[in-house]
């Protein structure tokens, strides 16, 4: 104790000099006095012995919340000390994980773990059942991801919980499925999905094989948030639960729900003439079950071989996102070498796709989160009519899905098809929902034990009794085809994507082409997406107030434009195409008298506030015109909201 009393000795100086915040002063008395790690005193002592107050501050000025989503942090310090280096861990990372109350480590992830289960057994006694929770884990190729996995499967199990605990590796979409394949209560995955390398997160998962949401959010929350520290009884073994293996057969039916997305099983070639498609995994989980999949459609797959090694460092890329285009450089280079048609990218946890795709001029162009959705919504939804799938008598049953952040492209597709559309929140958990209202909508007595059905006998069931989902999807490129699985799925979204380059290529069109197709049919649509990156304890005060000052003071005039409404999510209350209020969420939507419109939110994920630019023209036969005029309208915006940013910030 006379140690901690004189690194805290240390600490009241520092913040009686305004070094420290006092914020971060009683969260390193809380953790010393919370946890059984030798490496926490000793992190913290060589931090505050070298003065790094701003790393000790952005360690500790919170405590990592649980939120809807769950936790996710920095797990590598911007200093890491000597202590927790170590004698060092897989690909170069350091043995321990970042120390502190605001970041991703073992105490965070004890406190997260322990509320869930906590949350489940109070749940199932609500419920009636008599029966231990049951927890899927997976986990991403991240630094501490697997350490995370088996330490949270320990605990489960040592708090009379079974789990099943997949062997390596596996993309986060494969956990919802499993999830509702096992009838299990809960699930997480640790990842940081397409963040930094030095981050990583804790995704929860509820029964449904979705993120949670209301009521089930706020009961797990206080459960976790209400934890300080790292210590627990462990039960009798009597009493414990079972750890369960899971690997290659949940692979296969995971797979096999996969092909299932396919519709025309015609468009894939035999013999010399397959499509060619480049695929990289970006040094993550998609290979796992993308290659074997394409592979066994009929696609001639190619990959790229340095980024075929799962490492948690991203060695090969600057960020390991397939939303940036340099991300999939590697995999274009290798796409002209062999004249493949595609690309396709996926983040390191699997549930994001990007892709680039050959152009008229035989060049490698990149598509856009919006772009990549809407020429999938457009086929499917077309091709589910023409096989008389969706008729004049149901179509009205029959839905897309989108968040309001994503291109109006799709509402004038869906519109022209005659099919629904619906707008939700940002949140691929908020589509999930959607998902399980629909489930919920049909009679008890026709569906019987609907997760045993083929993707057929759920499709006529929604067809006839509640909304058939064709499609749904966010600008950050995430995309779903199915409501067997709870979350974006990119594996999934490389058969869909792989299927539509077949279909260009059987209309002697090229995807860039096709592109345009829709914007000639529908009217150009252009999205930008921007945004201030603000990190640590200083930048998280300044997104809030940031964030704050557009709901109390929003502009009348942005650009020399009027501003013709504002939907302030944050406090006003909205009701989506279906009649259901939408929760409150700290956005922004701004629209001008000029036809322009932006939104503003604060990431859920990263330290940063998000931009997302709207601009539309009407349908003409001079597409270039519209392009340009779209764009520089964009561009004109983005100059006056980030001078406005900044005089709000001043």
């Amino acid at each position: 104790m006379s140690d901690i009393q004189s690194v805290l000795d240390t600490l009241d100086n520092a913040v009686a000099s305004g070094q420290l915040l006092e914020s971060s002063r009683d969260n390193i008395q809380a953790l010393l006095e919370g946890t059984t790690s030798p490496v926490a005193a000793a992190a913290i002592t060589e931090l505050a012995d070298n003065g790094s107050w701003q790393e000790l501050n952005d360690r500790f000025f919170k405590t990592l919340a649980f939120g809807t989503g769950g936790l996710r942090g920095r797990t590598v310090g911007r200093i890491v000390t000597s202590a927790e280096q170590g004698a060092g861990g897989p690909n170069e990372r350091p043995e321990h994980p970042c120390v502190g109350t605001a970041s991703m480590n073992f105490y965070n992830v004890s406190r997260a773990v322990r509320g869930m289960i906590i949350y489940l057994k109070r749940y199932l006694a609500e419920q009636g059942i008599e029966r231990k929770p049951a927890f899927v884990f997976g986990h991403d190729t991240r630094h501490f991801s697997r350490d995370f996995a088996e330490f949270s499967a320990k605990v489960c199990t040592e708090l009379g919980c079974d789990v099943y605990l997949f062997d390596a590796p596996r993309a986060t979409p494969e956990i919802s499925y499993a999830i509702r394949a096992l009838n299990a209560d809960a699930g997480v995955v640790l990842t940081a999905s397409h963040n930094p390398a030095h981050d990583n997160g804790f995704k929860a998962y509820f029964n449904q094989g979705a993120q949670l949401v209301e009521p089930n959010a706020s009961g797990v929350i206080n459960e976790v948030n209400a934890i300080t520290s790292e210590a627990y009884d462990v039960l009798a073994e009597g009493e414990q639960g079972t750890l369960h293996v899971l690997a290659a057969d949940m692979d296969r039916v995971y797979m096999d729900d996969a092909k299932s997305l396919l519709l025309r099983p015609d468009l894939m070639q035999g013999g010399e003439d397959k499509t060619k498609v480049v695929f990289t995994n970006l040094h993550g989980t998609g290979g796992h079950c993308i290659v074997p999949l394409l592979n066994e459609l009929g696609f001639e797959v190619l990959t790229v071989p340095e980024q075929d090694i799962q490492d948690g460092r991203f060695p090969t890329v600057d960020s390991p996102n397939p939303e940036n285009g340099p991300a999939l450089a590697m995999g274009i280079a290798l796409a002209n070498e062999h004249g493949a048609e595609i690309v396709i990218g996926t983040d390191p946890d699997c549930d994001r796709m990007g892709v680039a795709v050959r152009n008229d001029a035989g060049e490698m162009q990149l598509l856009t989160g919006n772009q990549i959705g809407s020429l999938m919504a457009w086929y499917r939804t077309k091709t589910f009519i023409d096989q008389g799938i969706i008729t004049d008598s149901n179509r009205s049953r029959a839905v897309l899905i989108k968040t309001l952040v994503t291109t109006e492209l799709q509402r004038a597709i869906a519109e022209k098809f005659g099919v629904g559309i619906v707008d939700t929140l940002t949140g691929f958990k908020y589509i999930a929902a959607k998902l399980q209202k629909y489930e919920d909508a049909i009679p008890a007595d026709k569906k019987g034990d609907y997760r045993s059905l083929s993707p057929e006998q759920s499709r006529t069931l929604r067809l006839e009794y509640s909304r058939f989902f064709i499609f749904g999807g966010e600008e950050s490129y995430g995309y779903l085809g199915t409501d067997s699985i709870r979350d974006k799925d990119g594996n999934g979204a490389a058969v869909m994507f792989a299927e539509l380059a077949a279909y260009a290529r059987s209309e002697g069109k090229t995807l860039a082409a096709l592109m345009d197709d829709l914007y000639t049919e529908y009217g150009y649509h252009l999205e930008v997406g921007k945004a201030l990156v603000m990190e640590g304890a200083d930048g998280a005060a300044q997104i809030k107030a940031l964030s704050a000052s557009y709901s109390e003071n929003p502009p009348s005039e942005i650009d020399g434009a009027a501003v013709s409404r504002v939907r302030d999510f944050s406090k006003d209350d909205f009701e989506d195409a279906e009649g259901d209020t939408l929760p409150k969420e700290g956005m922004l939507i701004i629209d001008l008298a000029d036809g322009r419109s932006c939104a503003v939110r604060p990431s859920g994920t990263e330290p940063k506030i998000k931009y997302y630019l709207f601009g539309k023209d009407a349908p003409s036969d001079d597409l270039p015109a519209s392009k340009l005029k779209v764009a520089n309208g964009l561009e004109s915006l983005w100059v006056a909201l980030e001078a406005d940013a900044k005089s709000r910030m001043a």
